[in-house]
């Protein structure tokens, strides 16, 4: 097959998205596929120079923005009219509902008879976190521009079943199929000789992570406040917050200063030191807003971390109180607080989480979650 993946965003941009393209198409590559990521020249801060590269086999278009509305939100309509230039494709596979380039896909897809599927990531939210320029757009999206670009896609993939009645509004049942988010395998292999708490200078007894992007949606200040509170009362705890900056880590980096068991790492990357993170710590905490479906709740999970929560979005459908961990509400940091000294103090509840989480992750391996997407990529291209 010939495969494009249209998104705002690719590597080498930190985001449970682009991992989730990258998943797929090094899986596509490696069966032979001839796979196109389309996506706009920034990564976020900056722009990307090199607007043509190969990665991995990988096929990297970077087409020039001409304005932003958001930290995530690129204006770049010339894939109008580049699009084209790169031949026919079977398959065009476009991520995150709400953007311009879904009806741009659509539109160009419909024209050229390609076949179109669309991987939601799960957006919808209230407007509270996002910036004033947007929530016209916004209202936009849901009153009118959803709907109608979701006319032009052949199949929509939600990765929880929290978006089904969303969707429902937008779209024929019939075009609307659930496929989570997955876990690498490296995941699963015991690290021997960890060496991530000497790297970091972590003498504490107990670990306690925070990992994803520093944005005000997932909470990274809630787990700072909340700490602070709980090492005025015992110093066997030592909380680390590792991701990039999209907003709140200078707010962090300001509350954890005066303790020396805190610490903010920044972004890690490479599969090996994020298998270290996870297994040199003790318990993982979600204090978000919002999510969709998480890569690092399976992450977690595929690690043996027992798991503190909101419940929000698609995390409830897959994670069950008292058998993978706990929930604590936004900003209910007292609840936050008792749920984290439940699982350091109670050993053997700790474990027999661990060992569900484990055994649940299995369920979300990335090579079963592919075979699931090819075999959608398959029925629309009626192939065996």
């Amino acid at each position: 097959m010939r495969i494009a993946h249209i998104n705002m965003f690719f590597l080498p941009t930190f985001g449970g998205v682009e991992q989730v393209m990258y998943e797929l198409a090094k899986r596509q590559v490696a069966d032979g596929h001839e796979v196109h990521v389309f996506c706009c020249d920034s990564d976020k801060n900056q722009i990307i120079e090199k607007k043509e590269e190969v990665t991995e086999g990988i096929h990297i278009h970077r087409f020039s923005y001409w304005f932003r509305l958001s930290l995530s939100t690129f204006i770049w309509p010339s894939l109008l009219w580049k699009f084209g230039r790169f031949g026919k494709f079977d398959i065009v596979h476009s991520h995150v509902s709400g953007h311009a380039y879904i009806l741009f896909a659509g539109i160009l897809s419909k024209f050229k008879k390609f076949k179109y599927i669309h991987t939601t990531h799960c957006p919808w939210t209230d407007s509270s976190f996002r910036p004033w320029v947007l929530r016209p757009f916004l209202f936009f999206n849901d009153l009118f521009m959803n709907k109608f670009s979701f006319r032009f896609i052949d199949k929509i993939i939600a990765i929880t079943p929290w978006e089904l009645e969303i969707l429902n509004k937008y779209a024929e049942k019939e075009k609307i199929k659930v496929i989570p988010n997955g876990v690498d395998k490296i995941l699963y292999k015991k690290v021997r000789d960890n060496p991530f708490k000497k790297k970091n200078n972590i003498k504490e007894k107990n670990l306690v992570l925070f990992f994803g992007r520093l944005n005000p949606t997932k909470g990274p200040e809630m787990l700072a406040k909340t700490a602070i509170d709980i090492t005025k009362k015992r110093k066997d705890i030592a909380f680390i917050w590792v991701g990039p900056d999209e907003g709140k880590a200078e707010e962090v980096k300001t509350l954890i200063k005066p303790y020396k068991n805190m610490k903010y790492l920044g972004p890690i990357k490479g599969k090996e030191k994020i298998a270290e993170m996870f297994q040199a710590s003790d318990i993982y905490v979600m204090p978000s807003y919002r999510e969709g479906l998480p890569l690092t709740l399976f992450e977690a999970m595929a690690s043996g971390l027992p798991i503190v929560a909101s419940p929000v979005n698609g995390i409830p459908y897959e994670m069950e109180k008292g058998k993978n961990g706990f929930f604590s509400g936004y900003g209910d940091l007292k609840n936050l607080e008792k749920n984290i000294l439940k699982l350091i103090d109670n050993k053997k509840l700790a474990k027999k989480i661990s060992e569900n989480n484990r055994k649940k992750s299995r369920d979300y391996n990335w090579d079963d979650i592919y075979q699931k997407y090819m075999g959608e990529y398959r029925e629309l291209l009626k192939v065996n």
